[in-house]
């Protein structure tokens, strides 16, 4: 496996991470404080998150593109998963 595709999946899985741990709609709904940032700067972590693999599909590399996009989806689904579990248990 290409060491930038699991580099670019890496940095990503930090963004997506701090996506869930901030979301406003789940916080709402555990109860919690609502986060300290707005739309501009969850635009800027979403644009974070996204910028491995543009990096990788300017670079013309397809299959570490694929890696990335699919290894974000699967990342994000257990972070959620996750998340959700450990929300349950308190």
């Amino acid at each position: 496996m290409s060491i930038l595709a699991l580099a670019s999946l890496a940095a990503s899985s930090a963004v997506i991470a701090l996506l869930c741990l901030t979301d406003p709609k789940r916080r709402r709904a555990l109860g919690l404080q609502a986060a300290t940032n707005n739309s501009a700067h969850r635009g800027l972590v979403v644009c974070a998150a996204i910028l491995p693999g543009l990096i990788l599909a300017v670079a013309g590399d397809a299959a570490a593109f694929l890696l990335w996009l699919g290894g974000c989806a699967v990342i994000g689904w257990l972070i959620t998963t996750a998340n959700s579990a450990h929300r349950e248990r308190r």
